[in-house]
């Protein structure tokens, strides 16, 4: 779901953003060649550049889809709490929230964000990692919007930074299948945002957003300490903590909707 606010994203990530060498637009061989360099200089290795990169091809249904998207929400915060948080994600949050106490626990203790909030994302993005994380070939959908020129600079970008959870070794490049922009994992995190605050919570030398709930809660809790949320605060419209959760998504009724279902799981 934080794919339905990537338009403001864009906008703020390409008004920041460096730019980027690669010209966009044109052929698209030639543009894969120039991200390529890019790459490497960017640390990447040759290795890892030809398995990703060699033979790679645009995917017009990634670009009609891009086309077709609506990034702002239409509805009132309650018309679109009732299709999101029903009796069923409901229970099924208390049962997760039971089921992983012990984790969450650890996880309040190292970055003071209350379990609720980290269940209702886990459970709005994917439905607790049983959802829909996507069915798109990660590498090929961000060149080939990193190729369109609308937003190439936030793509190329993402683009270096998925080569680069390659390169660390989180994911082998059959498990780089994501959404539509690119989000990876149980709670869909863009690549830029998958090395920024991806977490090993538990040990095993990688960090794994699709499969590994452990390193999936741990690296959404990160995101919001990084950004400022404090334990023990209130998180409703208005709050600091609800600020802090901008950076997960810029809509105003997304962070309704968590706040709301966060409290619903626990009895509030």
């Amino acid at each position: 779901m934080r794919k339905v606010c990537l338009a403001l994203l864009f906008s703020t990530v390409v008004a920041a953003g460096p730019a980027f060498a690669a010209r966009c637009g044109g052929d698209f061989n030639t543009f894969v060649g120039a991200m390529s360099q890019e790459a490497s200089a960017a640390g990447v290795s040759q290795a890892v550049i030809s398995q990703a990169l060699s033979g790679v091809t645009q995917d017009q249904a990634v670009l009609n889809f891009d086309r077709r998207q609506r990034y702002t929400f239409n509805k009132s915060f309650e018309q679109y709490v009732s299709t999101r948080v029903g009796s069923g994600r409901i229970n099924t949050g208390r049962a997760m929230l039971q089921r992983n106490a012990a984790l969450l626990s650890q996880i309040e203790a190292k970055f003071g964000v209350p379990r609720q909030i980290i269940v209702a994302i886990w459970g709005l993005e994917t439905d607790f990692g049983h959802g829909d994380m996507g069915k798109q070939q990660v590498i090929r959908t961000l060149a080939t919007l990193a190729h369109d020129c609308r937003r190439t600079d936030l793509f190329q970008g993402e683009l270096l930074a998925a080569l680069k959870i390659l390169q660390r070794g989180d994911l082998p490049l059959r498990e780089m299948i994501g959404a539509g922009a690119g989000e990876i994992g149980q709670t869909q995190f863009l690549p830029s945002s998958y090395i920024k605050y991806g977490v090993d919570f538990d040990g095993d030398g990688r960090v794994d957003l699709r499969h590994d709930v452990a390193d999936v809660l741990a690296s959404t809790a990160n995101l919001l300490h990084t950004n400022g949320f404090k334990m023990g605060a209130p998180y409703g419209e208005g709050t600091p903590n609800f600020e802090a959760m901008h950076e997960w998504n810029h809509a105003l009724v997304y962070r309704k909707t968590i706040a709301y279902f966060a409290d619903q799981l626990v009895g509030r």
